[in-house]
Order: C-alpha cells, then sequence, then structure tokens
C-alpha cells in the first residue's frame, strides 16, 4: 500500500514539472501577428512572368447585378397593323415579308361589293353636287343645295370610313366600271412588314390582321424578372442587354404590376435603339439591371479570390517585407466583374492579379499560412 501512495505522488510530480517547462516555454515564445506572420516570397522575375498586380482595398460604391431572359418585340406604340375595313377579296399584294418600305407605299388592292356600291353612290352625290354649284343664283332653292352637299359628304365619307384615301376617292369619278370596288391599302408608317397572313384571291373579312408593319429603329425588350425579386427598378434607368454577344443600352419604359400565372414572373418593359438594324423581334437577350450600392464597400476582382485548404475563400495580402500571405475573407454582394469581400481592413496590399500563380507556388514550396 506504501508503495501504492508512493509512486502516486511520483507521478503528480512529474506532471506538475512538465507543465510547468510547457508555459515558460509558450511565454518565452513571442506572438505572431497577421502582419507579421511569414509569407511566400517570390522573385521580381517571378512577378514579372506571371503579371503579378498588387493594389491596396479602398472603399467605394458600386452597382450590383440582377440578371433577367428577355425577348425582343415589336414596338406596339410604333407598330401598324393593316386590315380591311369591310369584307373583301386580295386581288394583289404590293410588298412581301421581311420588305423595308416607306409611309405612303401601296401594300395591297382588294375588292368589295359594299366599296363598288359606295364609289358609284359618290359618283352620283358627287354630279349632282358639281351640277348645283354650277347653277346660277335663284335658280335652285337653298335646301336642294344643302341636301345635295350633304349627300356628297355622306358618299365621301363612306369611302374614307372604308380606308380609301383622298386621291382614291376623287379618282373614283374615273374608274371604269369593271374596276368599280377595288381599293388599295397604303402603309401609315414606314418600316419592315413582319407578318402577312393572305393569299391572293383569299376572301377575307373586315378587322382581319392581313400585315403587321413595324419600325424597327426603336424596339422593345420584355424582361421576365422573377416574382421574388423585391427591388423597384425606376422608369427610365439604363439596363444593359445582351444578345449574340454584343451589348446594348436600354431604357426603362414600363414595369408590370401583375404577375403572370404561367411563368411566375412580372414583366419590365424595355426601350431600344436599333439604328443598325441588328436586333429584330423573336430574338432572345440577356438582360442585366444594375443597382447602386448604399454605402461604401471593399470589393476585389474574381481573378483575386482563391480557395483554401479548407475550402474557404482568401485573397494574398502583401506584409511589410513584401511577402504574399494567406488571407481569409467573407463574401458579400456580387458586382459587375468584382466581389466585395469582407473581414479585412481598408488599405491593405493584395494581389489583384496573379492570385493563381501564388496560390500554385504556396502548394508547391509545401508552405502552411496556418503554421499547422
Amino acid at each position: 500500500m506504501k508503495f501504492f501512495y508512493l509512486s502516486a505522488l511520483i507521478l503528480s510530480v512529474s506532471i506538475q514539472a512538465a507543465q510547468n517547462e510547457q508555459h515558460q516555454h509558450d511565454e518565452s515564445e513571442p506572438h505572431v501577428t497577421e502582419e507579421q506572420k511569414v509569407g511566400l516570397s517570390l522573385t521580381p522575375t517571378q512577378m514579372t512572368l506571371a503579371d503579378i498586380k498588387i493594389a491596396p482595398l479602398t472603399k467605394q460604391f458600386y452597382h450590383s447585378q440582377i440578371y433577367a431572359p428577355g425577348e425582343i418585340k415589336a414596338n406596339g406604340y410604333t407598330s401598324y397593323l393593316l386590315s380591311p375595313r369591310v369584307d373583301s377579296i386580295v386581288v394583289k399584294r404590293h410588298a412581301t415579308l421581311g420588305q423595308h418600305i416607306e409611309k405612303d407605299a401601296p401594300l395591297i388592292t382588294l375588292f368589295s361589293a359594299d366599296v363598288a356600291t359606295a364609289q358609284t353612290n359618290y359618283r352620283l352625290a358627287q354630279a349632282q353636287w358639281q351640277r348645283l354649284k354650277k347653277m346660277t343664283s335663284g335658280t335652285v332653292s337653298e335646301k336642294d343645295y344643302l341636301t345635295a352637299q350633304a349627300e356628297y359628304e355622306v358618299a365621301y365619307s363612306q369611302l374614307a370610313a372604308y380606308g380609301l384615301i383622298s386621291k382614291d376617292i376623287e379618282q373614283s369619278i374615273n374608274t371604269p366600271p369593271n374596276k368599280l370596288g377595288e381599293y388599295t391599302l397604303y402603309a401609315q408608317t414606314s418600316g419592315a412588314i413582319l407578318s402577312d397572313n393572305f393569299a391572293q384571291g383569299q376572301r377575307v373579312d373586315s378587322s382581319v390582321e392581313l400585315m403587321l408593319i413595324a419600325d424597327e429603329s426603336n424596339l422593345w425588350v420584355e424582361a421576365q424578372l422573377s416574382a421574388n425579386q423585391t427591388v423597384k427598378i425606376a422608369k427610365g434607368a439604363i439596363v444593359q442587354i445582351k444578345v449574340n454577344s454584343k451589348h446594348y443600352p436600354a431604357t426603362v419604359s414600363q414595369e408590370a404590376h401583375t404577375i403572370n400565372q404561367v411563368t411566375r414572373s412580372r414583366v419590365v418593359r424595355l426601350n431600344v435603339a436599333n439604328e443598325q438594324h441588328q436586333l429584330h423581334p423573336g430574338m432572345f437577350s440577356d438582360v442585366y439591371f444594375s443597382f447602386p450600392t448604399t454605402e461604401q464597400v471593399l470589393a476585389v476582382p474574381q481573378q483575386a479570390l482563391v480557395r483554401t485548404k479548407d475550402g474557404d475563400w482568401a485573397v494574398f495580402t502583401v506584409n511589410d517585407n513584401e511577402e504574399f500571405v494567406e488571407k481569409e475573407v467573407e463574401l458579400g454582394v456580387k458586382f459587375v466583374g468584382l466581389q466585395e469581400i469582407r473581414g479585412i481592413a481598408e488599405g491593405t496590399r493584395i494581389v489583384t492579379q496573379g492570385a493563381f500563380f501564388v496560390a500554385s507556388e504556396q502548394a508547391k514550396s509545401g508552405f502552411d499560412p496556418h503554421n499547422h
């Protein structure tokens, strides 16, 4: 029993002595701060060949970005839908699909029995009106004069209501009998013919769409923004769209206040200038909305970020000895080509270009930034 107590006492004294020795050893070692960590050194030649760039972190205002798919459409406010105002038969087309036409250019010649009747009535009313106007004062009563004038105006208005222009109405007086009933529809705006839904000889009802003409110098882009996006998009805000790797500036013109029940998205309408006619209705686009930050933040290029052994994000800082030290950071908002970072002081010098090379050299040298 005495031997047991003696052994326990010796063991206890040994442990205490070891702890005291370790404590004295820890106190004798200097404390290494983040700034004093030994880092990786590179030669000037290595830095030049790797094109490594270093810059201090500076807080600035940036723009965050929201993506939405979009589709280019004809500008509904400058487009013109061509349709007959009376049941007709297509006699001849004067323009084809995709053709660029000028305002007042002839598009379609139609025939209508109603127009033929109206032209006949106009010829009779016009002849009577002209006959009475030539008669000397007092030979015709004022009532007959006013009646003839009213009948002429009604006949003229009837043809205008059918879509005939003034020149064609006036020429109805000299139209041969076999051409009565034929009339031509003209372009009310300059632009391109985006659709034509008819064939020659086809019977078409009134109000049926025959052609769609759009001025392609200014088009719409309808962006489908997720219903979960609650950001407010100001009218007149400048937006970037990308089509076939080319970027175009667009302006917000309208934001829908309802959610599409099928796509669960809300439409934001944009106006985009298209003077070079590189864009066409039906094309798909990528839409990028930009929003400024409310305060200044630190941000670095995407290429400045590397992954640590633990899978965290980090940047390479440069200490007073011009050595590269890995510094873990937290990611914030993503900007255009930049990434907000947190957990690092403003003014810290970091590698903005060539971080991948520094990380590779660190891995080859077996250097452990955490001193593990």
